[in-house]
């Protein structure tokens, strides 16, 4: 199966959210670098989508980043 790549700037533009907050979501490791071409940074855009939908569900239920991180990563997502 080919996987959808989206660049950073893509996200930012696609979804309404800040570059800081995709390099926060990397560093934390909800967002996996799937390819680098130089300084670009590629993602599956469908890991992208769901986990976008699913951490700021999250937050505006009122649950801190970490405990999203350690909620997602029982899940297995």
């Amino acid at each position: 199966m080919l996987k959808h790549l989206i660049l950073s700037r893509d996200i930012v533009e696609k979804y309404n959210i800040p570059y800081s907050t995709i390099t926060h979501y990397t560093n934390m490791g909800f967002f996996t670098v799937v390819s680098r071409k130089g300084n670009k940074r590629l993602y599956s855009e469908d890991e992208v989508k769901v986990k976008l939908e699913r951490i700021t569900n999250l937050v505006h239920e009122g649950y801190p980043l970490r405990l999203i991180r350690k909620m997602l990563g029982e899940a297995g997502q």
